[in-house]
């Protein structure tokens, strides 16, 4: 966190309401996925102006391939859209755009998609947005044991150095490795849960519930989100 003006390095939001939107509106689902495009720019652009450094956003989770094959065909069509159609916006930002998840089940058109958009953007640095797609914690965690497995199995001669490893060693492992931890996850549409999102990640993040859908978080939201999140202590386990 910039400590003179409270502002996080990093906010993450779990984007949840989306097909409560369209229902009350008494459209389909994917229709409210559409619309929350609209809040992902918005947000996107707070992030810049307000100055935070990173903004990730939990846009599919491993669990959500169980939804009926229609909705999750569309979702990925949307995916290839939005990001085709905000390339030119996130290069005149100097936005740097990532995908972070279990690509293997993504389609070949999304994951090129991903690709390009990744390196065409690779060297703008005034934000970083993270997309998770194809995400899960428990996901996240497993691979990073089995590729800590790997080393070690590889590499016998560095027993001790692994056994004497620490999180953050183990944290390399992750697929955040180089991405701070978020210090502030905002979930909208009134459920107060992590939803196996970010689970060694945000071990000491602040949360925000808030009623809002998603559809209808847009940039006064996020601003009063920060401001929100300005008022807080954080303490890490210390006495103040």
């Amino acid at each position: 966190m910039e400590e003179n003006e409270r502002i996080p390095v990093h906010v993450s939001i779990i984007m949840d309401g989306n097909g409560r939107w369209a229902e009350e509106r008494g459209q389909e689902r994917v229709y409210g996925h559409a619309a929350g495009v609209e809040s992902v720019r918005a947000c996107t652009e707070a992030a810049v102006e307000t100055g935070v450094k990173y903004l990730s956003l939990f846009a599919f989770s491993e669990e959500n391939w169980n939804r009926p094959e229609h909705e999750v065909h569309t979702l990925m069509e949307l995916m290839v859209k939005a990001m085709r159609d905000e390339l030119p916006t996130m290069m005149k930002n100097g936005v740097r755009f990532l995908v972070l998840g279990n690509r293997a089940r993504l389609s070949p058109e999304l994951n090129a998609m991903i690709d390009d958009c990744e390196d065409r953007t690779a060297a703008n640095g005034r934000l970083t947005l993270v997309i998770f797609l194809s995400y899960s914690g428990k996901w996240d965690i497993l691979q990073a044991a089995k590729k800590l497995s790997d080393d070690i199995a590889s590499h016998p001669e560095r027993a001790e150095e692994f056994a004497a490893m620490g999180v953050d060693g183990f944290g390399k492992y992750l697929v955040t490795s180089g991405i701070p931890d978020p210090d502030l996850i905002v979930r909208t549409s009134g459920e107060c849960r992590l939803s196996n999102y970010l689970l060694w990640q945000a071990a000491y993040s602040e949360f925000l519930f808030t009623d809002v859908l998603w559809p209808d978080f847009r940039k006064a939201e996020f601003r009063s989100a920060l401001k929100e999140y300005a008022g807080r202590d954080r303490r890490y386990g210390r006495v103040k």
